[in-house]
């Protein structure tokens, strides 16, 4: 197909006013590169080349010839070693090396210290907090805040996150750990749990399920699968973290009433919470009451003004700190748990117990726990380094730090750590205070040893309902994501939805059920997206190559016969017939049915001029029957309905747009030609192209021209390895852009008009350069011929 140059493009289409420019000499100040001239001084540009097809551009452009490497290549550059590559294992497998080589012991050694001595203090405190979500002794907190965080040093890429215990991923450990081993009633069968207290088998098996988290993260950054997180969105993680906030505040009304609830695991576990301290609300220990609420108030208030004056504060006051010293000091001078019954720590052992070996048996119950927990762990702790990373310009590797946390709890877990990952508040500190390495971290493990070792024994009276209340207080940021609600659904009513099912899902069945319930609808929103995509008609703004939605603009041209249909989004199996409904309703008609009814009225045609009632003259055929003869179906053979129309019987051509005889009649048609935008289309599996090669046939069996624009070369690849193109669909089809498709239909299309002289008018203003063209300008069709 041999298509015009660019002298013939600019007086084919009366909107483009500025072609009529291309052959002057360009001005001063203007970039010439082959046959583009840009006006640097100007806010529009001029560009003359060829009309392009994909053949015809494929014909004047050669492209570089790319091997593709096979499986086998891929297998053999990934088992290949050389220097570089011995030195580049080294630096990602110990991030530790890389920023160590920089480290500016001027600049950054006094920060790190500040910024360690802070988060240790902090971390203490979250440590002995956190534990008791999990449903352990106080004491095993502060371990998660230190084995965890000393292997994070050596293999993490973050250099401001603070590894350890972490809320949400303490509530679910502890409702592992409830579930295995009950306050009522007898623990479930587990070899190795024989003899032992309640909370050394607590302990057991959370140290268990800690090290089988670190197994499945460190097997996930091994195979190099890091890219899983990407399907836990922001949404999900929104509303799964504000139904952790709900679990996690209930869960500790326990501590600040001072009452003895039973802990509950599995569906409507909350309810059964609530239930259990709505009916023992009278006998609230008003000690812990009255602390909790003077601790909570303190805290809101004082973290509320390091908020408002981080800038003007070196430091952040460490308030929790302060309330845990002054309310150990308060009851331990007044003896709170002999002579007013309220709960404290106890006691401390002075050092670290010895480490275990992971009972297998308790791997077998928990491992449908312990997946979505090093999800979890693993997305936290990524999604808070990576908000480091970007706003201190370094890069974080998603496969390195899954490594790095599996690693982490697996040395934590035989030292009966809590599973860690990192706390946004603690991770705050730790940068706000001036924190630059992981040396903060270090240091911040040396805190916690220090207080584990030689002052732990200080924490003892603490009672349990300050850290239940200072728990509470950190809970603001999380419960405080609910306002993210009306927004979305003003913004995008799908991300709410995925927002509530997952945020009430999470709350009434768990958070293991409600991650996997969020998940499934958060598939099944990108599903709806890409299954019903929005597609629209397109038209031309006036006076450019512009093509938009025609529902959206005033000023556009719509060419006469031409449909433009674009569909947003890729093809496959789950929406090939959305598309094609989608397309029929754009055109207006079912070209299936019309062809059906074309073929029905040529065997009319046929069978009347086999009879004698039709004859031919040489004004067309002549109807001799003296009464007219009502059209019939016929239903035999129908299959031949669907072919293409066949003239090879008969000694004319009908004119399926002018009057037929004998009462025949056909759907009229309103388009000559269709184009179809592919610009938004990634891909298109075998289903669609089946479909899609259906689809077209009905229209070019019907005398629609096709036309397909600015599709991926790739899919044009598949679509003749599938052998896509026949007799009927030819390769010709294809255009590069949207805009060589329709000169190339005006020209073989001039737009139809009511008389010869608005025709010749119309014919100077396309041959001339004029642009007076009016939107959505009202046609008359051409004169009708019979035959």
């Amino acid at each position: 197909m041999k298509l015009p140059t660019a002298q013939c493009i600019q007086s084919n289409f009366p909107a483009w006013p500025c072609l009529k420019e291309l052959h002057r000499d360009p001005p001063p100040n203007t970039l010439e590169s082959g046959s583009m001239a840009m006006r640097t001084s100007a806010s529009h540009y001029v560009v003359t080349r060829p009309l392009y097809s994909e053949e015809t551009f494929a014909e004047d452009y050669e492209k570089v010839y790319r091997k593709r490497k096979t499986t086998l290549d891929h297998i053999k550059q990934y088992f290949s070693c050389d220097a570089k590559r011995v030195k580049n294992a080294a630096l990602s497998v110990l991030p530790i090396i890389g920023w160590m080589k920089m480290y500016r012991v001027k600049e950054w050694l006094l920060g790190d210290i500040v910024s360690g001595v802070s988060t240790g203090l902090v971390a203490v405190l979250q440590g002995l907090a956190y534990s008791l979500l999990a449903s352990l002794p106080a004491w095993y907190g502060l371990y998660a805040a230190f084995f965890p965080v000393i292997i994070y040093f050596f293999l993490g890429t973050s250099r401001h996150i603070s590894v350890g215990a972490f809320p949400v991923l303490s509530l679910m450990v502890g409702a592992v750990v409830t579930r295995l081993v009950p306050d009522e009633g007898s623990p479930v069968n587990i070899t190795g749990l024989e003899g032992l207290t309640m909370d050394e088998q607590r302990a057991i098996v959370s140290a268990s399920l800690t090290f089988l988290v670190g197994i499945f993260q460190l097997a996930m950054g091994v195979l190099q699968v890091g890219f899983i997180v990407i399907y836990l969105s922001d949404t999900l993680v929104s509303g799964f973290t504000t139904a952790a906030a709900v679990h996690i505040l209930i869960s500790q009304l326990k501590f600040v009433l001072g009452l003895t609830i039973p802990g509950f695991s599995g569906p409507l576990a909350i309810i059964y919470i609530l239930e259990g301290i709505f009916s023992q609300i009278t006998s609230t220990n008003l000690y812990d009451l009255v602390t909790s609420i003077v601790v909570m108030v303190v805290v809101f208030i004082v973290k509320e003004l390091n908020d408002r004056f981080r800038s003007k504060l070196p430091v952040p006051i460490p308030i929790e700190v302060i309330m845990t010293i002054i309310a150990c000091g308060v009851s331990y001078a007044f003896n709170f748990k002999e002579n007013h019954g309220v709960d404290v720590v106890g006691k401390i052992p002075d050092g670290f117990e010895a480490p275990v070996a992971p009972n297998l048996h308790i791997f077998q119950e928990t491992a449908v726990d312990a997946f979505p927990i090093a999800i979890v762990g693993f997305a936290v702790g990524f999604a808070v380094a990576k908000v480091y990373s970007v706003k201190h310009d370094y890069v974080i590797d998603g496969n390195q730090e899954l490594i790095a946390f599996g690693a982490s709890n697996i040395f934590g877990g035989a030292f009966k750590s809590l599973t860690a990952s990192t706390a946004l508040s603690r991770s705050a500190v730790q940068e706000s205070t001036g924190g630059k390495t992981q040396i903060a971290g270090a240091l911040s493990a040396i805190i916690v040893l220090i207080v584990t070792l030689a002052i732990g024994f200080l924490l003892e009276p603490l009672p349990k309902s300050v850290l239940g209340a200072v728990v509470i207080v950190n809970l603001k940021g999380m419960l405080m994501q609910v306002r993210e609600v009306p927004y979305l659904w003003k913004k995008d009513r799908l991300d709410c939805i995925v927002w509530i099912v997952t945020c009430l899902a999470s709350i009434f069945l768990g958070l293991d059920l409600g991650l996997a319930v969020g998940l499934g609808v958060e598939l099944l929103a990108v599903v709806f997206r890409t299954q019903f995509p929005r597609c629209s008609v397109l038209a031309n703004i006036t006076g450019t190559d512009i093509y938009r939605d025609r529902k959206d603009y005033i000023n556009i041209y719509e060419p006469e016969g031409v449909k433009i249909f674009k569909i947003p989004a890729p093809i496959f199996f789950a929406n090939i017939d959305f598309f094609r409904g989608k397309l029929v309703d754009a055109v207006g008609f079912n070209p299936l049915r019309i062809l059906r009814k074309r073929n029905k009225a040529l065997r009319k045609i046929k069978k009347l001029i086999k009879k004698g009632e039709l004859t031919v003259t040489s004004k067309g055929l002549k109807l001799t029957g003296s009464f007219p003869i009502d059209e019939s179906e016929d239903e035999s053979n129908m299959e031949d309905l669907d072919q293409p129309v066949d003239f090879s019987d008969l000694p004319v051509q009908v004119n399926w747009r002018s009057e037929l005889p004998a009462n025949i009649s056909v759907p009229p048609m309103t388009i000559h030609s269709l184009v179809l935008d592919f610009s938004a289309v990634s891909f298109i599996d075998i289903s669609a192209i089946k479909g899609l090669k259906t689809a077209l046939k009905e229209f070019i069996r019907v005398d629609v021209e096709i036309y397909i624009v600015a599709c991926d070369p790739y899919i044009i690849e598949k679509l003749k390895s599938c052998k896509f193109f026949d007799d009927e669909i030819k390769t010709s089809i294809f255009f590069l852009t949207l805009h060589d498709a329709i000169l190339h239909i005006l020209q073989l299309h001039p737009p139809l008009t009511i008389s010869k002289k608005a025709y010749s008018s119309v014919h100077d203003m396309l041959y001339n350069g004029n642009t007076s063209l009016r939107s959505r300008e009202k046609t008359i069709k051409e004169p009708e011929t019979r035959f």
